[in-house]
């Protein structure tokens, strides 16, 4: 019994010491990925975004599935260029949802005969 006092006593405070780095460093990479996967996601969004405004604009002359695999294509390349992996499931839902957006907002804005 003496002996474990005498232990405790000798490194007891070292022994914390390495618990409490440990759990540090856990909480850390905790935070880095809880993060990381935040970022990514408004990323994503944002690609989204970007995209299907940018290829409404710029392919005036293609319609329905032709537009939509020009924006796969080129939020993927987008989101590869910076490092993040997304399913072709996951890109499809999220150009679909920024282009409900974007016809929302279309539908929403003001016309010249209708003045708000």
């Amino acid at each position: 019994m003496e002996l474990l006092k005498q232990f405790i006593s000798d490194y007891g405070t070292t022994i914390l010491y390495a618990i409490i780095t440990a759990l540090a460093g856990y909480l850390g990479v905790i935070a880095k990925q809880l993060y990381t996967r935040y970022i990514n996601d408004k990323t994503k969004q944002a690609v989204a975004r970007m995209v299907v405004q940018a290829v409404e604009q710029i392919y005036t002359d293609l319609h329905g599935e032709e537009k939509l695999n020009k924006a796969l294509a080129a939020a993927s390349e987008m989101l590869v260029s910076k490092g993040i992996t997304i399913t072709d499931l996951e890109l499809r839902m999220l150009i679909e949802a920024a282009l409900a957006e974007f016809n929302d907002a279309l539908n929403k804005a003001p016309t010249s005969n209708n003045p708000v």
